[in-house]
C-alpha cells in the first residue's frame, strides 16, 4: 500500500493558497519534497477548485502590430513574391516535369539529408528502393517533382457537389 503525499494539512494549504491566485509551481514549492507541480494541478482538477476572476492575472494588451515597411512592399506586388521556377511551372506539364527528373535514386533513406528531394522510385520493402536526393525547390521535392507531386486540382461545381456526396 502506498502513502499518499496528500494530507489533511497539505490539502487545506493547497486550497488557499490556490484561491489567493498563487501559481501551481509555488504552490509545490511551498508544500514542500514530494509535491511537484503536476501533482498540484492533478488535486486542483480532482477538487473542482477554481479561481474567481479577481484571482487571474490579466494579461497586458499587445499593441496593435504594424506592417514593417517590407512585409508592405511585398503585399503591394504579390507577383514579385514568386520565384522564378515556381512562375514556369504552369508552362510545363507534369510529365514534361518527370522527364527532366533522374531515373534513377541518387539517394537512400540513410543517406537523405534536409535539403534534398524526398521523391520514392520504387517500393520501400523492395531492394533498390531509394529517393531522388536532388536539391529541394518546394516542400520536400525537387522542381522536376514538386511539379508533378504539387498540382492544383481543378474546382468545379461538378467536384464540388461530389466531394460533399450530392450526386
Amino acid at each position: 500500500m502506498t502513502v499518499s503525499i496528500w494530507t489533511e494539512d497539505r490539502i487545506l494549504r493547497l486550497t488557499a493558497l490556490w484561491l489567493e491566485g498563487r501559481t501551481a509551481a509555488a504552490i509545490a514549492s511551498d508544500l514542500g519534497r514530494g509535491v511537484s507541480r503536476c501533482a498540484v494541478l492533478g488535486k486542483v482538477y480532482r477538487l473542482g477548485l477554481v479561481r474567481g476572476p479577481e484571482a487571474r492575472r490579466a494579461r497586458p494588451a499587445a499593441p496593435p502590430r504594424t506592417k514593417s515597411p517590407r512585409e508592405t512592399i511585398i503585399a503591394a506586388r504579390p507577383a514579385a513574391r514568386l520565384s522564378g521556377s515556381l512562375t514556369g511551372r504552369s508552362t510545363i506539364g507534369p510529365s514534361a516535369a518527370l522527364l527532366a527528373a533522374p531515373r534513377a535514386p541518387t539517394a537512400t533513406i540513410l543517406s537523405v539529408r534536409a535539403g534534398q528531394c524526398r521523391w520514392p522510385y520504387g517500393c520501400s520493402g523492395e531492394a533498390g528502393f531509394g529517393l531522388c536526393g536532388r536539391p529541394v525547390a518546394r516542400g520536400a521535392f525537387c522542381a522536376a517533382h514538386a511539379a508533378a507531386g504539387y498540382q492544383k486540382r481543378p474546382c468545379t461545381a461538378e467536384s464540388l457537389l461530389r466531394m460533399v456526396g450530392v450526386d
